[in-house]
């Protein structure tokens, strides 16, 4: 008894200095009783309404939501954004051609009216946060009956209807472009409403060429010390009285509440960072058994499958120009993904966060015993049960997911019209039948368009299936593969070209033939692409249905177990995990000794670009006028006292995906970089947080600066800027 009192004495000590450390993803609103003395101590000079006011203009005004899945900063009153390269390189790339290659090349428009427009592009501020936990439960309890799998609680589509009842109906209609969402936090123990400002109209400004923007691409990818410029502009624009509006030629800039001041002064190590921004999904609260899961399953299929579609991509990506432009985009998802399961595995076992998350739950078994809370312990098991129970459906489902349906775009195609063309022809139904060909055409050039090259697809999806195959038992396949096995006698390559040569759309003159074919029912229904989708898409579902089945009881085991440990250690002493809302996280700014006898430096200069110069590596090919710059030193007002031009720095703040892009300011708010990636050795994070080892990646704001001005000569857009510079002598 005395060994188990030393014991958790011990832990309970450890856990208090844990969170005392500049772990985190926390809350605006709440910054005041949780981390606010805290982040004075380390130097931030600011109150803590400067930082979030929900009755006026604050810090928060300035941060917006970068399309779906990035953060961007306000920096001019003009609404000027930036962002990261790598989150506006989808819209680089949808404006790229051969012959004008701005992923290749750069863009800057020097006017407004050279601004590019970006359908389906957004950008959302957060209006204000508020606490509506109580209402929610009100509801939940009200619609209980109605909830017969009991899945409201954590339901979008449930909380959207609750924040329109919160809001009223007439409020909504009168709002332009505004929104109300409600989400759940510590797994459904809380609700926070956001308001929100959408605007759809974003142009884009510029973006240095890849060779800076991208500098280092997949080998310096998660990696320190790095060298990337990995920035892009844009611009908001609005109806003339500042709403939101789709695009048009007569909207104007946005006059935003308010925009970032950017410091040319620089950083120094140890000096206050703060990052606010909209980080994605984080795993704080998982169980030792999760953590297996995580490790075993889901990052072990993504590496191996993510691997081999990696290298069939890059092979034909390198053959041909015009190849590389289509499948940029893909690529570096794909590998962005990849690389961080790996380096979330290594993490997982150096660190040894199966055994940590179990200390926590003994801890709070111990706990719940003490103080007659059976149910916490109970979660615990559930918990544990559900994930015994779910594992081989686990991997089929994420087997099937990595290796068809996100690696092989054939799978994608839609099959609806040509099921209700098919219908329409038994019925002689020519009205139906011109309908139903029209959208069966339509169909066609969604899947096959510009980004999409059927070569390496049909290279891509031979390499995957091949693998599938290997790992999943052939009765656990879908029934599609019944026809490999007889008809191309489990030659994956054959039935391959089976799909490419004979279904409708496997090229344009396969579709043209149909078109023109009097047994276009014979056709449809013979289609191997088609029937291949339907099948791979059917066998998704039942999959899903069956993790469904033991959904229920994991998701309300999850949620005991969080009540458990904040009632336990104290709400306020936990942060919610990431869930793509506006959060804030502080730290300094240090390097970091990854393994014994090496040391890495917080700050990288343009020194470190020339020594990594490879002409032959199209990842590291430097721009002949960086390098006349470079030469000639002509950095200008940016370069660092000691005459170098800092290109990036680290902090050890705590973020993940989705804060790509966020602002890093100093202890005034002022704009000091931006943060585009984490190193290698952090990524475990998502999971356990680790201070000696997690550090942000962020482009130096001087870098920024100095490539719009000096490199791309868009002194216009610096003009526009607010900038607190160094003085000149």
């Amino acid at each position: 008894m005395i060994k188990k009192k030393i014991f958790l004495t011990a832990l309970v000590a450890s856990i208090a200095f844990h969170l005392s450390a500049d772990e985190g993803m926390w809350m605006l609103q709440l910054l005041k009783q949780q981390k606010y003395p805290e982040m004075r101590a380390l130097g931030l000079k600011l109150t803590d309404y400067d930082i979030y006011n929900p009755d006026g203009s604050s810090i928060k005004d300035a941060v917006v939501q970068f399309g779906n899945g990035c953060t961007g900063e306000v920096i001019s009153s003009q609404g000027l954004v930036l962002t990261n390269h790598h989150c506006g390189y989808g819209s680089i790339q949808n404006h790229s051609s051969l012959k004008n290659n701005y992923l290749e090349e750069g863009f800057w428009a020097m006017s407004r009216e050279q601004e590019l427009p970006n359908p389906g592009l957004t950008v959302t501020f957060i209006e204000r946060i508020d606490d509506v936990t109580d209402f929610v439960k009100q509801c939940l309890e009200r619609d209980s009956a109605k909830d017969s799998l009991g899945v409201f609680y954590l339901s979008p589509s449930y909380l959207k209807g609750v924040a329109r009842e919160r809001v009223g109906e007439v409020v909504l209609k009168n709002l332009q472009g505004i929104d109300f969402e409600i989400k759940p936090f510590y797994n459904g123990n809380r609700y926070y409403m956001f308001t929100k400002k959408i605007y759809p109209d974003v142009r884009l400004v510029g973006a240095p060429p890849s060779s800076i923007g991208k500098f280092g691409a997949d080998t310096d990818n998660w990696m320190w010390p790095r060298h990337t410029g990995d920035f892009s502009v844009f611009r908001i624009y609005a109806d003339k009285d500042g709403n939101p509006a789709p695009y048009s030629p007569s909207n104007v800039p946005l006059k935003p509440k308010r925009w970032l001041t950017i410091s040319s002064r620089g950083i120094q190590e140890n000096d206050f960072a703060m990052i606010i921004g909209f980080p994605g999904t984080t795993y704080q609260y998982f169980t030792s058994w999760e953590v297996q899961e995580r490790r075993d399953i889901d990052n072990a299929v993504r590496i191996n499958i993510r691997n081999i579609r990696q290298k069939a991509m890059l092979e034909e990506m390198l053959k041909d120009p015009a190849v590389k432009i289509q499948y940029s985009s893909k690529y570096a998802g794909s590998t962005n993904g990849y690389k961080s399961a790996i380096g979330a595995n290594w993490a997982i076992d150096k660190h040894n966060f199966v055994d940590v998350k179990l200390r926590k739950q003994l801890q709070l078994q111990q706990w719940a015993r003490n103080n007659n809370r059976g149910e916490y312990v109970s979660a615990i098991d559930a918990i544990r049960s559900a994930v015994d129970q779910r594992a081989n459906l686990r991997f089929r489902e994420r087997m099937l997911s990595e290796a068809i349906l996100m690696g092989i775009e054939f799978s994608k195609v839609r099959y609806t019209h040509a099921d209700s063309l098919l219908q329409a022809l038994s019925t002689k139904d020519k009205a139906a039948i011109e309908k139903y060909t029209d959208a069966l055409q339509s169909d066609y050039r969604l899947f096959a368009n510009k980004d999409y090259n059927p070569q390496v697809d049909q290279k891509v999806s031979t390499a995957l299936l091949s693998e599938y195959v290997r790992l999943v038992p052939r009765n656990e396949q879908p029934s599609i593969f019944d026809e490999l096995y007889s008809r191309f006698d489990g030659d994956v390559g054959a039935l391959v070209q089976a799909i490419f040569s004979t279904s409708i759309f496997g090229s344009e003159q396969n579709l043209q033939r149909f078109l023109a074919s009097k047994r276009k029912d014979k056709l449809l229904k013979s289609d191997l692409m088609f029937r291949f989708a339907q099948s791979v898409n059917s066998e998704y579902d039942r999959l899903q249905m069956q993790l469904n089945a033991l959904k229920r009881p994991y998701d309300e085991a999850r949620k005991k177990y969080v009540e458990g440990i904040l009632e336990m250690d104290g709400e306020l002493n936990h942060f919610p995990d990431a869930n793509l809302t506006l959060r804030l996280t502080y730290g300094k700014v240090k390097g970091y000794r990854p393994r014994d006898a090496v040391f890495y430096g917080y700050q990288t200069t343009m020194d470190g670009i020339m020594e990594k110069e490879d002409s032959t590596n199209w990842e590291f090919v430097v721009p002949e006028k960086l390098k006349y710059l470079y030469q000639n030193s002509d950095f200008g007002i940016y370069a660092m006292p000691n005459g170098k031009m800092p290109v990036a720095f680290i902090a050890d703040t705590h973020t993940t995906g989705g804060n790509s892009g966020s602002p890093v300011m100093n202890g005034n708010g002022e704009l000091v970089g931006i943060n585009f990636d984490r190193n290698w050795e952090g990524v475990g994070g998502d999971i356990q947080y680790l201070p000696d080892f997690q550090r942000s990646i962020i482009v130096d704001i001087r870098y920024v600066l100095f490539v719009i001005e000096h490199y791309a000569g868009a002194k216009h857009l610096i003009e526009e800027m607010d900038i607190d510079k160094i003085p000149e002598i």
